[in-house]
């Protein structure tokens, strides 16, 4: 009788629970790497990710790769009633003991050039992350659907901008 409880409630928590995909390389473990799907006329997607350092030292997330034409780190800034995004200059800081989440209105990872290859559901983006010490990650971004603004959850759609105008203080 106790094991048809416990599968009970193991099965009414299924809706609840998340399965994330994790990657580790050294200390770091990056867990639920995804995108949104974008509109065939897209020319960027996106990729958000959280980034935990279980060890005792400060990491750089360096470099992001992928078969794109170009591949940036990005951060959202909002100043007033004006919000733009900016290249992140030197690497973004994973501290000791945190995690780092890039996700909607903040760090996140652009994909440019999608040139009329939309980014589609169930879709796999291969990527490498490279990190100061740690090295290299082979890990794959998951593209999922897009939540309407009416479900509670908040974003920024950034698909159907132009960053390839996007001004850089590093000449890129």
């Amino acid at each position: 009788m106790k094991t048809d409880l416990f599968a009970a409630a193991g099965f009414a928590a299924l809706p609840f629970m998340a399965f994330a995909d994790e990657f580790a390389v050294g200390d770091l473990v990056i867990s639920d790497p995804i995108s949104y799907e974008t509109p065939v006329t897209a020319q960027t997607g996106v990729g958000y990710l959280s980034i935990t350092n279980t060890g005792d030292v400060d990491e750089t997330l360096i470099d992001v790769r992928a078969d794109f034409p170009r591949v940036m780190l990005h951060e959202t800034i909002t100043d007033g009633d004006i919000t733009r995004m900016q290249h992140v200059m030197g690497g973004l800081v994973i501290p000791a003991g945190a995690t780092v989440s890039l996700e909607p209105g903040s760090f996140h990872i652009m994909f440019m050039g999608l040139g009329g290859d939309p980014f589609e559901v169930n879709e796999d983006i291969p990527a490498t992350l490279v990190f100061e010490t740690a090295g290299e990650l082979d890990i794959v971004f998951k593209v999922e659907a897009r939540v309407p603004a009416t479900t509670g959850q908040t974003g920024t759609d950034m698909s159907d901008i132009d960053h390839d105008d996007m001004h850089e203080e590093d000449g890129e």
